[in-house]
């Protein structure tokens, strides 16, 4: 570490490197990941495409000029980024780091910062090589934490050329005493610096993400700026003059000049090159590298004590075995958020009914352990087929309920493996205990179908799951998918019962493909609760809703999105109804078989092929869907905001 400090200023003060001049081009992401676990990939916003002409001069004077900006907007918002945050990061950063203008983090003293030793520990971990095209380079990997955690400090990993003790890769977050606002959970930065002109180690690959949750209450949601850059084209010793670097480090070109940037592409062909697994796995893999190293030490700049639901329908939902039922919950997490106690609970008005759920759960690397028990009203559904929030509505002012529930008590033993974000394997042992309930609200219009019985008493359950996620932003080819197999014994009844989804899309020009299947089977004593139903909205459009289903049951559907251009029509400051309407042509088939006594879901008669025609508009968060039922003509509406957001709601 004395030779990197000595390395860093003799590298400031080198006289054979007085300036150089680079473009560096990038792009700067606002996502929004929603969803329980946070583990689905996170949904464009806004992207925004950046060219900079970057300058240099020793000792550390640095200017860096936007010649080339343009954006495009997926959902309304009104971000404005910091100016730090629209380019690249000199030097390694200087002695004392600040991002987000000094807003997000401010005067973190460096690593290798002439009182870094005083302030940090190191060890010296594994040695690597390097093989560049012209030569091999020796690395050596250093971690770096802090020597008191509670202080603002930096936590991560620094690489070593051994011969010249420069940086090659700097990877490293935060303490939480570092962040300065209260809604960041995080801030993860790589930078990687390539080898020119055969001895200068200068900025090659940058990556830096800052997520952000709601300050107040933990919703299974967060934003997230994530940015890339590649500098390359270096020109060494051109003559730059001290002139050129008065004012702010980063300046935007004027408009004539951006206006006029000539870019090689299209921006969405541009979008789909970059979001690509290195986006996503690179950062979360250097997250899990951190952890590693800060131990049990708070790393998370969010509350350890905040109120907590799993959707907002957790504070407010009404359906016709509840009526209206309000609820709450709060979530305690330790340091490092390793262990976390969540409860909610809630009461349903017209049933008299409390109901709630408490879990507590501990991550040990990529395992994480939990116990959970919970008192819950549970759809028949393993995927639902509205939004719960729309359902609320639509159960209470018109009297149609797309729910089908059982009351359900359990307590459960989890295991689950994590396999980086790509992969995960769980392990979950309990007991259930169904009940069969009664309609007990009135709508506001219409009258409530009834609800079948679904409950059978208590029942020992295990279960094994196994899910593949997409490692890309939902902009380019993905697949995702699982299979749980479950087995269950008691009340003079055992089973089996295996289900599996999987979720495909696949990039063509502006266009996507997207392919989603389902299926399922029981044995002949799975219970009710258990069974499988298809039929209307949410799974076959066109047909009478789950008027098929039974102890076995596969769906397929298959759409092609076609972006169609349309006028922007404003509705405030900030929101208009987008440029762009999505018309999305579909098939589907749906089949189901083996009878269950007593369920309004029977036997298909063999598929049940639907057809029809997707419409979203207003940024994709609203769609409509028309379907056709094609062996006995039916044709069904639905409407409700798109899939992406069903479970925050």
């Amino acid at each position: 570490m004395a030779r990197g400090i000595a390395q860093r200023n003799v590298r400031q003060a080198d006289t054979t490197l007085k300036d150089f001049r680079v473009q560096a081009h990038g792009f700067v992401f606002f996502l929004a990941q929603l969803a329980e676990g946070l583990r689905e990939p996170p949904r464009l916003v806004k992207s925004d495409q950046l060219v900079l002409q970057v300058y240099w001069k020793a000792p550390d004077h640095s200017k860096q000029v936007i010649l080339g900006w343009r954006d495009r907007a997926d959902l309304p918002t009104d971000i404005q980024y910091h100016r730090d945050h629209l380019g690249i990061v000199q030097n390694n950063f200087s002695d004392r780091i600040r991002l987000g203008e000094g807003e997000e983090v401010r005067d973190i003293v460096h690593p290798l910062a002439p009182d870094g030793p005083t302030l940090y520990d190191y060890a010296l971990t594994d040695s690597v090589t390097l093989f560049l095209p012209d030569r091999a380079v020796r690395v050596k990997k250093v971690l770096v934490r802090p020597k008191d955690f509670s202080e603002p400090r930096v936590v991560g990993s620094l690489y070593f050329d051994v011969e010249t003790a420069d940086v090659v890769i700097f990877q490293f977050s935060f303490t939480r005493a570092a962040y300065l606002d209260d809604t960041l959970e995080d801030i993860t930065i790589l930078l990687e610096n390539g080898l020119f002109d055969e001895r200068y180690w200068l900025p090659y690959r940058q990556e830096v993400e800052i997520r952000r949750r709601t300050q107040w209450l933990d919703l299974p949601a967060r934003g997230i700026i994530r940015g890339r850059w590649e500098i390359e084209g270096y020109d060494f010793n051109v003559g730059l003059q001290d002139a050129l670097f008065r004012g702010p480090e980063i300046v935007a070109a004027p408009r004539a000049v951006r206006d006029s940037f000539v870019w090689d592409e299209p921006l969405h062909a541009a979008i789909q090159e970059v979001a690509g697994p290195v986006m996503t796995v690179d950062l979360e893999e250097v997250r899990e590298q951190i952890t590693e190293t800060a131990g049990a030490a708070a790393m998370s700049g969010l509350a350890g004590a905040r109120l907590s639901v799993g959707s907002i329908s957790d504070l407010l939902h009404f359906n016709r075995v509840e009526g209206l039922a309000p609820g709450l919950g709060t979530i305690f997490r330790s340091g490092g958020k390793a262990t976390e106690l969540e409860v909610w609970g809630s009461v349903g008005i017209s049933d008299e009914r409390v109901k709630g759920r408490v879990s507590l759960s501990h991550r040990i690397g990529g395992l994480t352990l939990e116990a959970r028990a919970a008192r819950v009203m549970r759809d028949v559904a393993d995927e639902p087929v509205i939004s719960p929030l729309l359902n609320t509505v639509l159960a209470q002012e018109a009297g149609n309920d797309y729910g089908d529930y059982a009351l359900i008590n359990e307590a459960f033993g989890t295991l689950q493996l994590d396999f980086g974000v790509l992969a995960a394997i769980g392990l979950e042992v309990g007991v259930q205990h169904s009940e069969t309930v009664d309609v007990v609200a009135t709508p506001a219009h219409g009258t409530f179908r009834p609800n079948p019985p679904l409950g059978v008493g208590t029942i020992g359950v295990a279960r094994v799951a196994l899910e593949r996620r997409s490692p890309v932003l939902a902009v380019r080819n993905g697949l995702s998918g699982g299979v749980a197999i479950e087995g269950g014994s008691g009340e003079g009844r055992q089973y089996v019962r295996v289900h599996g989804t999987g979720h495909a899309h696949l990039a063509v020009g502006d266009t996507r493909l997207v392919i989603r299947a389902s299926g399922g089977w029981g044995s002949a004593e799975v219970p009710p609760y258990r069974t499988f139903a298809l039929g209307g909205r949410g799974t076959l459009v066109g047909e009478d809703f789950r008027r098929w289903g039974g102890r076995y049951a596969v769906m397929g559907h298959v759409e092609w999105q076609l972006p169609i251009p349309a006028p922007a029509i404003p509705l405030g400051p900030v929101v208009n109804t987008g440029r762009r309407v999505i018309l999305s042509p579909f098939v589907a088939a749906g089949w189901a078989g083996g009878a269950v006594q007593d369920l309004p879901w029977g036997p298909s008669e063999g598929v049940r092929p639907v057809a029809g025609l997707g419409v979203e508009w207003f940024h994709r968060f609203l769609r409509m869907d028309v379907g056709v039922g094609l062996r006995d003509g039916d044709v069904s509406v639905v409407l409700d905001v798109t899939r992406d957001l069903w479970n925050i709601l």
